[in-house]
């Protein structure tokens, strides 16, 4: 048996300038509405990893022409709610749930049959809080009898709009009743128990897909409208920055300007805890593009920036950072 020993030595100050990968959710997110809309649309700033690319593929194996991604940049030549056409086999979504669970809902409007599956971590993952409200709209999908992947997808069932109140609080379950939304007949009314990232809302709404909200824990839309082709520049992930974050936070002396990073209400977790444990976060260049808040810039003592990050996520990122949480009442962590 091989022993492996980690030595963990201090590593100094963080000091420069440095931007993190694209953010994931919106990478997905852009491809599937860029997919769906009439009309070209171009995305920068594309997370080049094996979750988008897998959904960047089905897109590809449904006939839509994508082109890239090369250095981020991906243009996709939407054919449309209604122009996608039979893949040749299965769809293989790799290791994302994300792709997984939102396609079920696209996949779901569908005229043609489909088969989703993925690598053996997927397969095992819980399907069924996808699955049975779809069925709920009329759907057909099997799945094993575990309720997990593969999922084979009936085509030319018709839907109806649900109003569902979600047993556990899950964008990826929001947004997969949302898509099948689009192809449903009357309103799809989604509640949460509690408010989740609302990138998949946002960007619909950056689509010209109109939605309404009532109050901050339900999203209603209806069904038969179209999405227009856009211009996405996806932000910097704060998923990938919050390491960083937390690094220029207990480092005396940093100064790291992390730039062009989305902010995202719903996914500002680490930051607040951050404030609360004494660090002085300065967010600068503030604005909303495309439906969300986009990317910001700053600058300070020790600096940092950050982007999106999931509620409930950061707890263990910033598990060590608790350990040794003895701030300087001089620290300054900057967003850009």
């Amino acid at each position: 048996m091989t022993t492996l020993t980690f030595l963990a030595a201090p590593g100094g100050t963080l000091r420069g300038c440095l931007r993190v990968p694209g953010d994931k959710s919106i990478s997905h997110r852009a491809i599937m509405l860029g997919a769906l809309a009439e009309g070209v649309t171009t995305i920068t700033g594309f997370l080049e990893g094996e979750d988008c690319l897998a959904t960047l593929r089905a897109f590809r194996a449904m006939g839509v022409c994508i082109e890239g991604p090369a250095q981020g940049r991906v243009t996709v030549r939407g054919a449309g709610l209604q122009g996608l056409s039979a893949p040749d086999g299965p769809l293989d979504m790799g290791n994302s749930g994300t792709s997984m669970r939102l396609m079920a809902g696209i996949l779901a409007g569908q005229a043609f049959d489909t088969v989703l599956t993925g690598d053996i971590s997927l397969t095992r993952r819980p399907m069924r809080r996808v699955t049975e409200p779809l069925a709920r709209m009329g759907a057909r999908i099997e799945t094993t009898e575990t309720g997990s992947a593969p999922l084979r997808i009936h085509g030319g069932q018709r839907l109806t709009g649900i109003d569902y109140p979600l047993p556990v609080a899950s964008a990826q379950i929001k947004s997969c009743l949302l898509l099948a939304g689009l192809y449903a007949e009357g309103d799809t009314r989604v509640t949460e128990p509690a408010p989740t990232r609302d990138h998949t809302e946002r960007m619909l709404e950056g689509f010209g897909y109109p939605l309404r909200r009532e109050g901050e824990r339900t999203v209603m839309l209806a069904g038969g409208g179209r999405l227009a082709g856009t211009e996405i520049d996806v932000p910097a992930d704060l998923s990938s920055a919050a390491f960083f974050l937390v690094g220029a936070s207990i480092a005396p002396g940093s100064d790291l300007v992390m730039e062009h990073v989305g902010l995202n209400p719903t996914r500002t977790g680490a930051i607040e805890i951050l404030r609360r444990m004494g660090a002085d976060i300065e967010i600068l260049n503030a604005r909303l593009a495309g439906g969300g808040p986009s990317p910001i810039c700053g600058s300070a003592t020790r600096r940092c920036v950050a982007s999106a990050f999931p509620k409930r996520w950061y707890h263990w990122q910033l598990m060590s950072f608790r350990r040794c949480s003895s701030l300087p009442p001089a620290l300054r962590v900057s967003l850009c």
